[in-house]
């Protein structure tokens, strides 16, 4: 499978999970917030703790075989500027525009209500890092940090 081919199922699975809102489900680890995503071989789980400042991990599997993952740490840097809930709805409103493009990676800039959201990555869907801020009044206000890649035996 190529960057392209991995990346269109990345997309598909991210954009119907957190960002669509997608089908929560019991935990796997006590306190986490679990996303489930699948279509018919595929299934993708996105896994986190916390809220305001939080961790989590997607995991992509096929033919329940682990082929890909992405790590990520986020956090409220300036809460008097805005709090989690503006961040979530900014967040969630700048992946759904990067996911009609397609993408996941490759540097995203969007503009709402609550801040101006920046995404920056190295690598494709193979292996890549990056981080996304929002900025609000010219301040950071927000910071997640991700990386990720192929799962190989």
């Amino acid at each position: 499978m190529n960057a392209q081919e991995l990346t269109a199922i990345i997309v598909a699975a991210k954009a119907a999970s957190y960002v669509g809102d997608g089908h929560s489900v019991y935990p796997c680890r006590t306190g986490a917030h679990d996303v489930r995503w699948s279509d018919g071989a595929w299934h993708y789980l996105d896994s986190y703790f916390g809220g305001t400042d939080f961790v989590g991990q997607e995991t992509l599997w096929h033919h329940h075989e682990p082929i890909w993952s992405m790590a990520y740490y986020g956090r409220i840097l300036q809460p008097e500027r805005i709090d989690a809930g503006r961040a979530g709805a900014t967040i969630k409103a700048a992946l759904a525009a990067l996911y009609r493009e397609g993408r996941f990676l490759g540097g995203h800039r969007w503009e709402g209500p609550h801040g101006v959201y920046d995404d920056t990555s190295d690598g494709d869907a193979l292996s890549f890092s990056g981080h996304e801020t929002i900025t609000v009044g010219g301040v950071i206000a927000y910071r997640l940090d991700y990386f990720g890649g192929l799962i190989r035996p």
